[in-house]
């Protein structure tokens, strides 16, 4: 398009905005507007697109990371034909496609945004699958507000790309000055972020953002620059074109108090239509398949979950042509190393910076790749965001936390993962399993691959004894009855390292003359509840203990089997109530009160106080 045309598509765009807004009663149209001429741009002489096929390979991918822009990414949306003005007209609506902010439930869109900070890590990844996994030549283009820059994990991401210098990435910053409240920490001062991203090894372009001609030339220097990043820093108006709300406070969030003179000021509806040029004809990469042979360990002999999980890992990497691992710079506590060793064209190094890990996985698996993302069960905490709008995006990755509970021992609280059950159980969709020893977790890792949604996998630092055989199948949402008689009088439901205490502290109840049957919950997500609420009729009490917080982990699986109304047994539950210190880990479970003889102790007194 030339000048006068992109100028006019921009206003369009603008026009689409407003009355979007204006018919949901609600929405972010001044944010929309001072990005409507990048946009315009962009769509019209940059993006490489195919709106038919939207998987195809050779697409470029656009973010947007100020989700709450989201009536200009529809209004893009009708101007390229994808979606027609009267669909336009029901965003925010029930039912609509066009929810307040982005997510898949449009098949143009990658990822879920609103959640600020978040769009430009998930673009590095999708440029690393660009450029170390897929080989392909698209671009991918993030829309940046100026308020989310402020954010952390968007510096993550930075220093990231820099560093692999991702030259087929490109953030766009809508420096419009105003943020929901008033104005941003740097305001018009292109310079202030310049300078901060050219430390990170990006190169920079300090644009007026509403000269189409200086956006374009942006664009053009932005493909063609080689070996770094760029970002186009541009200095825009929110609400522009509008005098009533044009680099105004107060308007943040809300439709315009008068659309129809807005529409008008604006030059009036327009039904201009782009088609984006055609994406570069390409084939996905070919990722072969084979076998799965999984590592085999000896019952009796004593081996951690966490290496099981990293031979399991090798070896489905072996078996799978796309499965991708993303480190946390602990893959040698982890274990992935195995992986890396044997596949290093799949290994991703994050380096300590959580976020970008998981944003990264999620970029990843846009492209079809099944991303693992390992690293400490406690260091998942910071990605929570991160993880809660996988969700949102319908992502499919699995994650594994090792190092969980104060069984780690002697380096105590801050490595010990106390709460990662309870945040995983609360993610949308996750599946949650803890395993026990080494066969069950190979068998586990390998199953997560092809479960839907987010999965969380957690492993333990120390030596476990071996109970399972090789061949044995543990499929998700099952447990196993390890010990049980009719004459049983107490249920122990444990998982991970409390399996092999609650068997000890079940022989010792035997030699009292008090059987008890041991239940392994190794799916805490989905739970048993069939195997749960069977025991419970046979015993009438049980025994909850876990190496995790009382709140949200395996206690409450087991509540919630009995939550619809269902007559519930009599609990006691074992959890990790007191703030550890350094110690063994036998100690730290006894002090805990989560070992052998605190179960023992528990179930002769919920025994004693039923009869």
């Amino acid at each position: 398009m030339d000048h006068d045309q992109l100028c006019e598509l921009g206003q369009q765009l603008r026009v689409d905005a407003v009355r979007a807004a204006d018919a949901a009663g609600s929405g972010h149209p001044t944010s929309s507007m001072s990005a409507a001429d990048l946009v315009a741009v962009l769509l019209a002489n940059h993006l490489r697109y195919s709106f038919d096929r939207p998987d195809h390979p050779g697409n470029d991918h656009l973010v947007f990371s100020k989700g709450h822009a989201s009536p200009l990414l529809y209004a893009l949306y009708k101007a390229a034909g994808a979606v027609p003005d009267d669909e336009l007209l029901e965003f925010r609506k029930h039912g609509s496609r066009l929810e307040g902010h982005p997510t898949p439930c449009l098949p143009w869109v990658d990822t879920a945004t609103g959640s600020l900070g978040q769009g430009l890590p998930v673009g590095v990844g999708l440029a690393l699958a660009g450029k170390r996994l897929d080989h392909l030549p698209y671009h991918v283009w993030v829309l940046c507000g100026d308020s989310e820059m402020a954010e952390g994990s968007v510096w993550e991401a930075v220093e990231h790309a820099g560093h692999e210098r991702l030259d087929n990435l490109t953030a766009v910053i809508d420096v419009n000055r105003l943020g929901q409240r008033g104005p941003t920490r740097h305001e018009w001062d292109l310079g202030a972020y310049a300078r901060r991203i050219q430390a990170f090894g990006w190169h920079t372009v300090e644009i007026d953002g509403h000269d189409v001609d200086a956006i374009d030339e942006a664009y053009a220097e932005a493909r063609s620059t080689a070996l770094r990043p760029t970002a186009i820093i541009a200095r825009t108006v929110k609400g522009r074109g509008v005098a009533a709300v044009e680099d105004r406070e107060g308007f943040h969030g809300k439709p315009l108090p008068d659309a129809a003179e807005a529409v008008a000021e604006l030059g009036g509806i327009r039904d201009l239509r782009v088609e984006p040029h055609a994406p570069p004809q390409v084939r996905d990469p070919r990722r072969v398949m084979s076998v799965l042979e999984l590592p085999r360990f000896d019952i009796g002999s004593k081996a951690a979950t966490r290496t099981a999980f990293g031979q399991a890992l090798a070896a489905l990497g072996a078996a799978r042509g796309d499965v991708v691992v993303l480190d946390g710079e602990v893959g040698d506590s982890t274990r992935s190393e195995f992986f890396a060793k044997d596949h290093p064209d799949r290994y991703l190094e994050c380096y300590i910076a959580e976020q970008q890990l998981v944003a990264a996985a999620v970029g990843v698996q846009v492209r079809g790749w099944v991303p693992y993302v390992a690293t400490f069960a406690a260091f998942l905490t910071r990605a929570h965001d991160f993880l809660r709008m996988a969700s949102v995006s319908r992502a499919h990755l699995v994650v594994v936390g090792s190092h969980g509970g104060v069984s780690i021992g002697e380096d105590g609280p801050s490595q010990m993962g106390l709460e990662d059950l309870a945040l995983f159980r609360a993610v949308h969709g996750s599946t949650v399993l803890y395993p026990c020893d080494a066969n069950q977790t190979a068998r586990l890792t390998a199953a997560l691959a092809d479960r839907p949604g987010i999965g969380y996998l957690r492993t333990t630092r120390g030596d476990t004894p071996v109970i399972y055989g090789p061949d044995e199948e543990f499929p998700i949402g099952g447990s196993r009855l390890l010990r049980s008689s009719e004459e049983d009088r107490v249920t122990l439901v444990a998982a991970g390292v409390t399996v092999h205490e609650a068997l000890a502290a079940a022989g010792r109840l035997a030699e009292e003359g008090l059987p008890a049957r041991v239940i392994d919950l190794y799916s805490l997500k989905p739970a048993d509840t069939t195997a749960l609420r069977r025991a419970a009729e046979v015993t009438g009490c049980v025994v909850t203990v876990e190496d995790h917080h009382p709140e949200g982990g395996l206690g409450d699986a087991v509540a919630e089997a009995f939550a619809d109304g269902r007559p519930a047994p009599r609990t006691t539950r074992l959890a990790v109530r007191t703030m550890p210190a350094s110690a063994t880990p036998d100690q730290q479970l006894h002090a805990a009160d989560i070992d052998a003889d605190a179960i023992v102790a528990a179930a002769r007194r919920l025994v004693r106080t039923a009869a």
